[in-house]
């Protein structure tokens, strides 16, 4: 396949997430998109490690893909912590963690 077909699938894939991530307000689904986001600017970056012939691209994409895993943790963490809590679950509004 050529890199713009891989390039086209990127770039979709990424404004789904970027559309889910100003549209939607639940934290669940704002941390989905922002897998996705971070899915397609993957997959560019190894379509790019791909057509130079190096493995830089393929490396930093396991570092974005570690990057990601961490965010998931740290955010599944404070959706829960707001479970326990009671409280509002919208993002809009949400203040308690503002100091």
């Amino acid at each position: 396949m050529w890199i713009g077909g891989y390039l086209v699938v990127s770039a979709l894939v990424f404004c789904t997430g970027a559309a889910g991530v100003l549209i939607r307000r639940n934290p669940l689904v704002i941390l989905l998109c922002l897998e996705l986001m971070l899915n397609g600017a993957n997959l560019a970056l190894v379509a790019f490690a791909r057509m130079w012939g190096g493995e830089a691209g393929q490396v930093f994409a396991l570092i974005v893909m570690v990057v990601a895993a961490c965010e998931v943790v740290v955010g599944l963490g404070l959706i829960v912590a707001l479970y326990r809590r009671r409280l509002p679950v919208d993002v809009d509004e949400l203040r308690e963690l503002q100091g």
